[in-house]
């Protein structure tokens, strides 16, 4: 499947509210809940509102992982990005109905691609234990596993760690 990533922007609100929404119970399998605020229409347009402005001030950049019909199938997003350090970490979802097609694998190898745009010379990611999947997007992409958390946290009856990776992006020379 062909796939793209573009910079999160004003329109996208409602489309990603959606997505959201559809994708709900899914995610909130394998990461935190968001909580129910997150999923009040009113309350994501303000936050979606939020992230743009952040997205502006350079400390976070988001973007949506569409298809050719651009159909949302994911998000995939650099936050926290410390610009002295030149380091930001790593967050991306995929809709349930596109999981198992390499779609995170794609995106994630777009994004790394884009990054060395915006001066980031190291990505930072956590997954945990129990994502399997996860881990394997980010070793495809050159992240090496740095260490797993000792203390455990309990997430929907199960007991987890997380697992930290990094990836330095390599300096292209011509």
């Amino acid at each position: 499947m062909d796939i793209y990533i573009k910079k999160l922007q004003d329109t996208d609100a409602e489309g990603l509210y959606k997505f959201e929404l559809d994708n709900r119970a899914f995610f909130e399998e394998m990461v935190p809940t968001r909580g129910n605020d997150y999923y009040n229409l009113e309350v994501f347009k303000k936050r979606h509102e939020d992230l743009l402005e952040e997205q502006v001030q350079g400390g976070s950049y988001f973007y949506l992982i569409k298809d050719k019909d651009n159909s949302i199938l994911g998000r995939i997003n650099i936050v926290d990005i410390d610009k002295s350090q030149k380091t930001g970490h790593l967050g991306y979802r995929v809709g349930q109905a596109h999981t198992g097609k390499s779609i995170a694998t794609k995106a994630l190898k777009l994004l790394v691609e884009t990054v060395t745009d915006i001066d980031i010379k190291q990505i930072k990611a956590k997954t945990t234990t129990n994502n399997i999947a996860s881990q394997k997007v980010l070793e495809k992409n050159g992240f090496e596993r740095t260490a797993t958390d000792s203390g455990e946290f309990e997430m929907n009856g199960q007991r987890l760690n997380f697992v930290y990776y990094i990836l330095t992006i390599k300096v292209k020379s011509y």
